[in-house]
């Protein structure tokens, strides 16, 4: 028999016991071995969350109990968690962790540590997806080219009805909150840093890549409009918040940010809370996972996934997939270095001669436009909406530190990278 502690009781942690208990037929099946929760560790004892296991308030309980073979964190932050699972490696219990901020600054630390001592965490990033296993195992013949991909239900959910029912970004931000999508404080989701977090610990098991949320380029969706939207749709696209990770020689460029991206693209079709994930490998091509990012059943059964691993072996592979460096000495290029083609959302006041201005400007950055519309905006005032061939960021970001100077233009310009 194994038995799991489970610190963080919460939606996740208590779906997490009870798929144990109301699947264990099935589960001991697959494991082999029957497997129950012997304990969970919250923070308030007074509420009731239904489940008939042992409940404290004091992590030691489940770290230092000898029958307890496997712990599950399900604490969320990133430092106390972090003290916690090492002390459960120390202590020579397995880990099983759906903590993505833990793994955005410490996955390499634990993976020192963890050894021959199985450690799994396939539910931080996108939920119920199997896309840690499918990286990792699956797909370990490959060199992956490139990995793009929907990481955040939130985010999407917001864009799908920006599109679809063109509401503005205040109004469904707020009804994402009332519907517990977005939370009081939204600026994780919709800031793009939870995607970050997501998108750097698949690139440490493609690429083995060892950055930080602060090293990448990271932007949210606070600046999406209906003019962005209804551009979009006249030219083809959709707008998603997209992870990307893409190898380019040497180098691996890693950005989470708005993207307008072909409306024919497989990503560009999932919508509402749903994550999709593709990734590309040299020798299978582009494969697609899709399916529910969060969610306390959706994220338990891959925590519960990873119980049955450990169980059906005692211990796992590399955390990340590897022993030794991958593909030789691959860095992670500069952020100035990227380049793409881009979107521009110019507002300006309408009188002659500014687009002649904005033109120059364009020129003089080494910028060749490709598609430009010009509309109202109020009475004295309109939008130019610009797209770009192919350009580096940093001869963008230096064209757009001009025209915001400009005495006719009325605002920092929006931009929106087309991938």
């Amino acid at each position: 028999m194994i038995k799991v502690g489970i610190i963080g009781v919460g939606t996740v942690g208590t779906s997490v016991a009870q798929i144990l208990k109301e699947n264990a037929d099935v589960i001991s099946a697959r494991a082999g071995v029957d497997i129950i929760v012997k304990s969970g560790v919250v923070k308030n004892l007074n509420k009731d969350r239904g489940l008939d296991i042992i409940l404290s308030d004091n992590v030691d309980d489940i770290l230092n109990d000898d029958e307890i073979d496997i712990v599950v964190e399900l604490m969320g932050g990133v430092e106390e968690p972090f003290e916690v699972v090492q002390r459960a490696l120390k202590s020579g219990k397995a880990v099983v962790t759906a903590n993505k901020a833990l793994l955005a600054y410490h996955r390499y630390e634990l993976q020192e540590m963890a050894k021959d001592i199985a450690f799994e965490y396939e539910a931080s990033v996108a939920g119920g997806i199997p896309i840690i296993n499918a990286l990792r195992d699956g797909l370990s013949a490959n060199h992956i080219e490139s990995i793009m991909g929907i990481m955040n239900g939130t985010c999407n959910y917001m864009m799908t009805k920006m599109t679809e029912d063109g509401v503005a970004y205040d109004a469904i931000l707020k009804e994402a909150q009332d519907l517990g999508y977005a939370e009081a404080d939204p600026s994780f989701d919709v800031g793009g840093y939870d995607a970050a977090h997501k998108l750097l610990i698949l690139a440490s098991i493609a690429y083995g890549i060892d950055a930080k949320p602060e090293d990448i380029l990271i932007e949210g969706i606070e600046n999406v409009s209906q003019d962005d939207i209804a551009f979009a749709k006249e030219f083809g696209y959709a707008i998603k918040l997209l992870g990307i990770a893409k190898k380019d020689g040497n180098e691996v460029e890693l950005r989470v940010h708005a993207c307008l991206i072909s409306k024919d693209e497989m990503i560009a079709k999932i919508d509402g809370v749903m994550n999709g994930i593709s990734v590309v490998g040299d020798k299978v091509g582009e494969t697609l996972y899709y399916g529910p990012g969060a969610g306390g059943d959706a994220t338990a059964s891959a925590v519960v996934a990873n119980i049955i691993d450990i169980a059906r072996s005692g211990k796992s592979a590399p955390m990340l997939g590897f022993d030794k460096p991958l593909e030789g000495k691959l860095t992670l290029k500069a952020t100035e270095d990227i380049n793409s083609k881009y979107y521009l959302r110019i507002n300006v006041s309408d009188r002659a001669g500014v687009l002649a201005k904005i033109t120059k400007v364009f020129e003089e950055n080494n910028i060749s436009v490709e598609t430009m519309l010009q509309r109202p905006a109020s009475a004295n005032s309109a939008n130019l909406l610009i797209s770009t061939h192919i350009a580096l960021e940093k001869d963008i970001q230096s064209m757009i530190k001009e025209i915001s100077a400009l005495e006719f233009v009325n605002f920092t310009p929006v931009m929106i990278r087309i991938v």
